[in-house]
C-alpha cells in the first residue's frame, strides 16, 4: 500500500503513530522511501526497515515522535555500515550526536541520573525513553 498522495505528501492513514506526531519533512522522507523500497522488495519488514534507514539519516526520535537533526548523516553503527552491518541499532536515537546534545534531549526526557551518565549511558537511557512514551502515547 503506497505511503504517498499523488501530489508527494504522506497519507496520514498509513504512517506509524510515532510520524504522525512528527513533521511534514520527516513524514515525507518516511513514505517516499518505503514506496521505493517496496518496489523494488515489495511490502513487508524490508521496506519498512529501508524506510526508516531513511529517516534516522535527517531525524531523530524524541520520545514519542521525530526531530530534525542538526546535521545529515548516520544515527548510529548500524547506519553507519549500510546493509548487512553488524553494528547495534539504537532505535532512532542519534548516537553520533554530542554529549552536549544527548544531554539536552535527556533533559526534555526527564531522563533520571543523567547528570552522570556516560554517551553510551546517555544512548541507552534517550532510547529506553523514548520507547516508553511511544507505548505510553499509542
Amino acid at each position: 500500500m503506497p505511503k504517498t498522495n499523488k501530489d508527494g505528501s504522506a497519507k496520514q492513514s498509513e504512517l506509524p503513530s510515532t510520524l504522525k506526531k512528527s513533521d511534514a519533512k520527516a513524514q515525507r522522507t518516511f513514505a517516499k522511501a518505503h514506496d521505493s523500497a517496496a518496489e523494488s522488495y515489495g511490502e513487508g519488514e524490508r521496506a519498512n526497515r529501508t524506510a526508516y534507514s531513511a529517516l534516522k539519516h535527517t531525524h531523530e526520535k524524541v520520545g514519542d515522535h521525530w526531530e530534525p537533526k542538526d546535521s545529515k548523516g548516520p544515527s548510529d553503527e548500524k547506519a553507519e555500515g549500510g546493509r548487512g552491518s553488524k553494528g547495534e541499532t539504537k532505535g532512532g536515537v542519534n548516537a553520533n550526536a554530542s554529549k552536549e546534545h544527548l544531554m539536552d534531549i535527556a533533559k526534555k526526557l526527564d531522563v533520571p541520573g543523567r547528570s552522570k551518565m556516560n554517551k553510551d549511558e546517555l544512548v541507552d537511557a534517550i532510547q529506553k525513553a523514548n520507547e516508553r512514551e511511544t507505548r505510553k502515547n499509542r
